[in-house]
């Protein structure tokens, strides 16, 4: 009996605003405020190089993915060409930190969208929203996160466009930011806003579901990259040049504050309602990645073999996305939103760590791009995971080596 598939069900569109969904999330609305408070005007210089590691590790991404199209990512990527440990290193640390990423982005989503002695119950409910769309199918999933890319993109521009044209707009002045911060904080900040960055993975994850992959997925992730890239300069530095780095790194809604500090106080409710809907667009893409990893992994007995189980009418990995769900929901009650960008950076960080490696190792005939471009990203992954939060370090330092402990204590059982 043949182990279940996935079906190819996605274009080069429908890719490409999965991978937006997820980077355009709690990341442009959120991860702003914690980078200003590390570096200050610095986070510009952040920006940039967490932009050039991230595109050294979508670049690697795109042609393992031409190369392996299946589902889950670098997970597949590690296992076929370095070894089993190291595909489980890349699929523990992207579930882990995508779950409490998933959870953060629930928390932001509700407060947002909820009074505050509300938002834990909203959240959760969001997260049980999220799930049950995803399970019924991948082209809905696609067709709910276009329609939120496109109102959060609209809601962007309003915000850029109040930052140029607003009856009270003006220009601090990047003279007068000062740009005083050290190289450990604008490294902090890299790894900060990396974070914003980890939604291409999406598009790769959903290998098994693309048509034409080899041309489809470099496409989609390139296409996808770009567009954040020139959205997050654009918002950074009109939320600088308005709010200033220590206004910015006070505000709680930065880019609700951009908006009424540059007198257009009637955008304030539409910037919300935009946040809210970005962060649940996000939630879609990361939980169909999550899924999708997790179904990978039990396919190949790195997680219980019941998880690899696909809907027989939806054709969607249906068992782990609602176990990812259960867990979320529980995580909704507990986790504190900054600490979560940390974690969930220190894992997506290690998982890009395993993909450069694996691109390291293909022959030149399946080698897109020079290997320089994978040597860098290893390099940039490894610094930026240094230097976030000690606590985000040490905590998902931990959670890594504990899945490393449970597979060798399992597997030598499966094996007799």
């Amino acid at each position: 009996m043949s182990a279940p598939g996935l079906q190819r069900r996605l274009g080069t569109s429908a890719a490409v605003f999965i991978g937006l969904g997820s980077m355009m999330g709690a990341g442009v609305f959120a991860v702003f405020q914690p980078a200003a408070q590390v570096a200050g005007a610095g986070l510009l210089i952040g920006l940039l190089i967490a932009a050039v590691v991230a595109c050294c590790n979508a670049m690697s991404s795109a042609q393992l993915a031409a190369q392996l199209p299946s589902a889950g990512g670098s997970y597949v990527y590690g296992r076929e060409l370095i070894g089993p440990w190291w595909g489980f290193a890349a699929g523990w640390s992207f579930v882990v930190g995508k779950t409490a990423s998933a959870a953060a982005m629930a928390v932001a989503f509700a407060a947002y969208a909820a009074p505050a002695e509300w938002s834990r119950p909203v959240a959760a409910v969001a997260v049980a929203v999220v799930v049950v769309t995803n399970c019924l199918g991948v082209t809905r999933t696609a067709t709910a996160t276009r329609v939120i890319v496109v109102g959060v993109l609209l809601v962007l521009a309003v915000v850029v466009a109040s930052g140029a044209f607003g009856p009270a707009a003006g220009v601090t002045g990047f003279d007068s930011l000062g740009f005083d911060a050290g190289p450990l904080a604008v490294l902090q900040s890299a790894g900060l806003l990396f974070f914003a960055f980890a939604g291409y993975a999406r598009i790769a994850t959903l290998g098994e579901e693309v048509r034409d992959p080899a041309r489809t997925i470099p496409r989609a992730i390139g296409i996808a990259f770009a567009v954040a890239v020139v959205v997050y300069a654009s918002v950074a530095v009109v939320a600088l040049l308005t709010l200033g780095a220590d206004g910015l790194a006070q505000a709680s809604r930065p880019l609700a504050a951009v908006v009424e500090a540059n007198g257009w106080p009637w955008a304030t409710t539409f910037v919300r309602v935009g946040a809210a809907a970005a962060c649940l667009g996000a939630l879609l893409a990361v939980f169909a990645g999550v899924g999708r990893t997790a179904f990978a992994m039990a396919r190949t007995g790195d997680l219980p073999r019941w998880l690899d189980a696909v809907h027989p009418r939806f054709a969607t990995p249906y068992r782990a996305e609602l176990l990812a769900g259960a867990v979320v929901i529980v995580l909704v009650l507990l986790v504190d939103l900054r600490s979560a960008i940390g974690f969930s950076s220190f894992g997506v960080l290690l998982y890009y760590v395993v993909a450069n490696v694996a691109a390291l190792r293909q022959t030149s005939g399946h080698r897109r791009y020079p290997r320089a471009v994978s040597v860098v990203g290893t390099a940039g992954c490894v610094l930026l995971m240094g230097t976030l939060p000690p606590t985000s370090v040490a905590v998902g330092s931990a959670v890594v080596l504990l899945g490393f402990a449970g597979r060798a204590i399992v597997t030598p059982r499966r094996a007799r």
